[in-house]
């Protein structure tokens, strides 16, 4: 028999968690057909000897709402091995959408996701008002990855309630009927389930809180029971958990669960200054899936960490007048101006918080923030800190960092974490990969384009957990068939006969990162970070290779997924 393609002798992880075992694969009209010995030539062959073969990855936690409509390549997620992505998260995204609230959810996406919004004004085509028809138009769009999505309760809030959405106010019953019926029209039409936030730090640049921020239980129950009604779909939310503790809020995502049969995902972070609080939601987590409810932590595998530099949207001199007088300038043109001694004299006698547009400028410290290279290191040691190493120099922390950064042609960056690293060491991302109930996620995809790289999560997941405790059978597992079922999605996330053929084949010794980039090939010219990988001998979407060592074939066999359909 001849097949489409055949990959041979590669070492099979099978995304089960079971022993990887060496196998040929075979794959004809997208599917796999045979695992084992294939006797059967393949039109095209892949010779995976000394290679892993897994599953493609499945990410539940991306924001590819805007790109999906004008680009077909996702990436970064689509370099780093992922065939598989949901969008639509932390309750922000563009439907449903009347004309005259374009401007109120981009303004909301740039400042909760930091997607600018020349961007978006350019790359928005608009073609549709409700949800539906936002499906119908990424229908249209072959794409390299699949992609699914989530209601934003933000946009559907504003569309029901408009200004008093915005202010904050209790939706009354005939708006939480409301947002029901189209939450149900949603999730009919494919939405694999609606999102909401309830977190102060998601704001617009203008410092507006997210519309959704107060949203009463019965709300969110409406929305969830709206998603039964439409036939399915699960519930994603991010929260601070503190109103007035974790136990008080989880305890109404407990009743809503309940109250709706829904799954619930959260984000869980370990927060740099309440050190002891994603452990109570780990366990608060444990204790309702022994409960039968399923309500399950979405953690990120490293420090959610964002880059400052010229380059990026941030750095830690951005609010001091005297940095703004030459912030239009080009990153080495800028560096060289910055290092005219009066000028740095100027700088370092501001206030750097005063004139910020960055609402977590106060959360970043020296004793936090390090000169980050190539290869990048997410785990870096104290001793390496800015703080650290301007005290052996004998200068200031804001002294050092700024002649670090002025240096050369200014295309220096600072990592500086902001999450699951209060200890200096990944030991919280580590216990929640240990939890069964945890899923590997956060990566937002397609967001944070000017000071945050966390689409190689896939990439950094099997590079650096492998070499620390953990295997890598596993490790696949929790990126495919764990993510994918948590989306709902029984066709993939196993390397099995009768399974979608999205695979890849790795190289183990030779994966790796890059270090971060900045492009400038987003519409209207603006620019995002971007973060190559290395091991990626292919990347196989629907049986089509799709990257073939890290490049782009141009194949394009992705599509828009519906849930229920798929």
């Amino acid at each position: 028999m001849r097949h489409d393609l055949v990959i041979r002798g590669g070492q099979v992880i099978d995304g089960t968690g079971a022993p990887g075992f060496e196998a040929d694969v075979a794959i004809q009209d997208g599917q796999i057909v045979q695992v084992g010995a294939v006797t059967g030539s393949g039109k095209e062959e892949i010779d995976a000897r000394g290679l892993l073969v897994t599953p493609g990855f499945v990410d539940i936690h991306t924001h590819y709402d805007g790109q999906a409509v004008w680009d077909s390549h996702l990436a970064p997620s689509a370099i780093h091995g992922v065939t598989t992505a949901l969008m639509g998260n932390c309750g922000v995204g563009f439907a449903p959408c009347r004309a005259g609230d374009r401007n109120t959810l981009i303004a909301l996406m740039e400042g909760v996701e930091d997607i600018p919004g020349p961007v978006l004004h350019e790359g928005l085509n608009w073609a549709w008002e409700s949800f539906p028809e936002y499906l119908d138009a990424l229908d249209r769009k072959a794409r390299d990855i699949d992609i699914g999505a989530l209601l934003p309760h933000g946009a559907l809030r504003v569309h029901v309630m408009a200004d008093r959405a915005l202010n904050l106010e209790n939706a009354t019953a005939d708006e939480i009927a409301a947002m029901r019926a189209l939450t149900a029209e949603a999730a009919a039409a494919g939405a694999f389930g609606a999102s909401t936030s309830r977190t102060i730090s998601h704001k617009t640049l203008a410092g507006d809180p997210t519309p959704t921020l107060k949203a009463q239980e019965e709300e969110l129950i409406g929305l969830a029971a709206g998603l039964t009604e439409g036939g399915g779909g699960l519930l994603e939310l991010v929260s601070d958990w503190n109103t007035p503790d974790p136990a008080t809020e989880f305890a109404m995502i407990r009743r809503v669960a309940a109250a709706s049969g829904r799954p619930v995902v959260f984000s869980l972070t370990a927060r740099h200054d309440r050190t002891e609080a994603w452990k109570e939601l780990l366990s608060l987590s444990d204790d309702a899936a022994a409960n039968g409810l399923d309500i399950r932590p979405v953690f990120p595998p490293r420090p959610i960490g964002i880059l400052l530099g010229l380059v990026g949207s941030q750095n830690p001199f951005s609010g001091c007048p005297s940095y703004k007088e030459v912030a239009h300038l080009s990153p080495a043109e800028r560096a060289a101006a910055l290092r005219d001694p009066e000028r740095r004299t100027k700088i370092l006698s501001e206030d750097r918080v005063e004139g910020s547009n960055f609402p977590l400028i106060t959360r970043l410290s020296w004793a936090r923030m390090f000169p980050f290279g190539a290869p990048p290191d997410y785990a870096p040691p104290r001793e390496k800190s800015l703080e650290a190493q301007a005290q052996r120099a004998g200068q200031k922390p804001e002294e050092f960092t700024y002649d670090y950064l002025t240096e050369g042609d200014g295309t220096k960056f600072i990592f500086a974490p902001l999450t699951n690293f209060a200890d200096y060491t990944l030991d919280a991302s580590a216990e929640c990969l240990r939890h069964r109930n945890a899923i590997i996620g956060l990566s937002d995809g397609g967001a944070h384009v000017g000071f945050i790289s966390d689409g190689s999560f896939p990439t950094f997941v099997l590079q650096h957990w492998s070499r620390n405790g953990f295997q890598v059978e596993e490790l696949v597992r929790r990126q495919t068939s764990d993510t994918a079922r948590a989306m709902g999605l029984r066709d993939r996330g196993v390397l099995a006969p009768g399974m979608l053929a999205d695979l890849n084949v790795i190289a183990m010794n030779e994966l790796g990162l890059e270090a971060p980039r900045m492009l400038h090939d987003l519409p209207a010219g603006g620019k995002r970070l971007m973060q190559g990988s290395t091991g990626y001998r292919a990347t196989i979407k629907r049986g089509v290779v799709t990257y073939r060592d890290g490049v782009a074939t141009g194949a394009l066999p992705g599509k828009l997924l519906r849930r229920g359909r798929v």
